[in-house]
């Protein structure tokens, strides 16, 4: 009896093993064909923001409504950043990209700005709050609103994660890696949110429209003045973010993100109304 429950064991295991390698190839058979600039349209209507269990610049919890937008599955990447510096011939006074920083990724070469080799599908960093602001304006949209970028992250069930409660792993997100090992954008199928965005929790936080305030939010208090000046927030956590840090509601409160300069571990991706 007990060889036969270890064999049925066995064979429950390999067939959740089996099927957890279908979903995983067929995730990546179709973000393969997923253009980089594809964008995922969120509805409108209310979710949960915040979290009562969280640090307190997450607290607290409460039911934010938004109007429907779209936001882009992905990170811009540092071949996307490259195209627009080229196209817009943005310059070093312009302060949309701290290309002299160690950290940089994008250099220019001959009369070209282009991607290190190896990290063009990297998400960009180094990039100042007003250089994520000129992208987006560039292809017509803006940056998210942190209310937005939550939302498309957690959808309505308040999950922590956006792929659920599990906790973190190397299947899902880049964490707790070392200075600049960030990942390829479209590394992590597994961690994608309801909506099918991806890459929101790890590999690099993400600028939002929205001045870093105290919650509860609201989009009528000042906090979305787009001009200068504010510390902006930031979502999604770094890949040199410990695992509780790429929650669904972390807002990089111990996070070194000065507005006016690039960071080794923030990034952007853009939204539209």
């Amino acid at each position: 009896m007990t060889e036969k429950r270890s064999r049925a064991s066995s064979v429950g295991e390999a067939h959740r093993l089996l099927t957890f390698i279908v979903a995983a190839c067929a995730a990546t058979l179709a973000l393969a064909q997923t253009p980089l600039g594809e964008m995922v349209s969120i509805p409108a209507g209310p979710f949960t923001m915040g979290s009562n269990q969280g640090p307190e610049d997450e607290r607290p919890a409460h039911e934010v409504t938004v109007p429907a937008f779209s936001i882009d599955r992905l990170p811009v990447t540092n071949a996307q950043f490259a195209e627009y510096l080229n196209a817009s011939a943005a310059t070093a006074s312009a302060r949309v990209y701290d290309f002299e920083d160690a950290d940089a990724r994008i250099h220019r070469r001959g009369n070209a700005w282009v991607s290190d080799p190896g990290y063009e599908k990297h998400p960009v960093m180094e990039v100042p709050w007003a250089g994520a602001v000129a992208y987006c304006k560039s292809r017509g949209k803006r940056l998210p609103t942190e209310a937005e970028w939550e939302k498309a992250a957690r959808g309505t069930d308040a999950r922590r994660y956006p792929w659920g409660s599990d906790i973190p792993d190397r299947r899902r997100a880049q964490f707790a890696a070392g200075w600049n090992e960030s990942a390829p954008v479209d590394a992590f199928p597994g961690g994608a949110s309801p909506y099918g965005v991806l890459d929101m929790a790890g590999n690099g936080w993400e600028w939002v429209s929205s001045a870093y305030r105290p919650y509860p939010y609201r989009a009528d208090d000042g906090r979305e003045d787009p001009r200068p000046g504010p510390v902006r927030g930031t979502r999604g956590g770094g890949h040199d973010s410990p695992a509780e840090e790429i929650t669904t509601t972390q807002r990089g409160r111990n996070l070194s993100r000065n507005p006016a300069s690039g960071h080794h571990n923030i990034g952007f991706r853009c939204a539209r109304s």
